[in-house]
């Protein structure tokens, strides 16, 4: 009987630990393809795909968030293109994804992704809804700083918000380019606590790096 046990309890133990690494092989694949994402349709599939692997993983934060990630991806492009009519559609599908995660883990990255989704609700009508998602989005940050501060992805989005803040609102390309110096800092030195956790953004900071004049 002792044996039965034994044998069922290691069996199932492989199951779980097959089931495991099937999951991070997967999850690792769908991360990579961050990079190379490149259009509003990458990221739409990019977040589809997480979202499979979300609904299959319940217990588990990292899907929801890239999820959530992806759907911010698609609509950064979005604004930048000035097709700022579909950003509070994306906004909201990646609001209910990071609910979702936020629902297992709230921590400084998930908090760092709700004030993205304020801003890009914010840009479609900056004069008008400043002060609401504005407002929600500085809370949004000071919180993720507090939990976290030497997160590059931080500091990162921090260096976005001064470079493209115009001079007479505190902003300059020049203060932007020394905060993107010190978030790639960061990104030297930091350590996510596992391979599934956020870790992108430093090829960014390096491509605003190198547009500053030489």
């Amino acid at each position: 009987m002792r044996k039965q046990i034994l044998s069922f309890t290691l069996v199932l133990f492989s199951l779980l630990s097959f089931a495991q690494s099937t999951y991070e092989k997967v999850m690792k694949e769908k991360i990579g393809k961050i990079e190379t994402c490149k259009t509003p349709e990458d990221f739409q599939v990019l977040a589809n795909d997480f979202q499979r692997i979300a609904d299959k993983e319940k217990g588990k934060w990292q899907p929801n968030y890239y999820a959530a990630f992806s759907y911010i991806q698609k609509g950064r492009i979005l604004m930048r293109e000035n097709k700022v009519q579909g950003l509070d559609e994306v906004a909201d599908q990646a609001q209910k994804y990071l609910d979702d995660a936020q629902n297992v883990d709230k921590n400084a990255e998930t908090q760092l992704l709700q004030k993205m989704i304020y801003s890009l609700k914010m840009m479609v009508n900056p004069m008008e809804r400043y002060m609401t998602y504005g407002t929600k989005a500085t809370e949004q940050f000071n919180s993720a700083e507090k939990l976290d501060p030497n997160n590059p992805r931080i500091a990162l989005i921090k260096a976005e918000d001064v470079y493209f803040t115009p001079e007479q609102y505190g902003g300059s390309k020049e203060k932007g380019i020394e905060l993107f110096k010190q978030a790639l800092e960061k990104f030297n030195s930091y350590k996510p606590k596992t391979d599934l956790d956020p870790n992108w953004g430093k090829s960014e900071a390096e491509y605003f790096i190198n547009q500053a004049p030489k």
